[in-house]
């Protein structure tokens, strides 16, 4: 009887555990109280100025390694 009294005893336990982890919050919020999916100020007035640094960091980026692959053939001659 202590065997079935026990293991009733960690089904009710292992149960409490989930349902006291399982939580959902709420939308993290800025201090000021808006929204925001970026981790930065979306530049409002500046558009043309971002999209043309957005393009430079990444066009730099993935021309690297093609950069680095001509360099490489070049160096061995062929």
């Amino acid at each position: 009887m202590s065997l079935a009294l026990a293991s009733r005893s960690a089904v009710r336990a292992h149960s409490a555990v989930f349902r006291r982890q399982l939580h959902a919050n709420g939308a993290v919020r800025s201090p000021h109280g808006e929204y925001h999916h970026l981790p930065f100020a979306w530049p409002h007035d500046k558009k043309a100025s971002f999209a043309l640094k957005l393009t430079a960091y990444l066009g730099i980026g993935f021309a690297i390694p093609f950069i680095a692959g001509a360099y490489q053939l070049k160096k061995g001659g062929a």
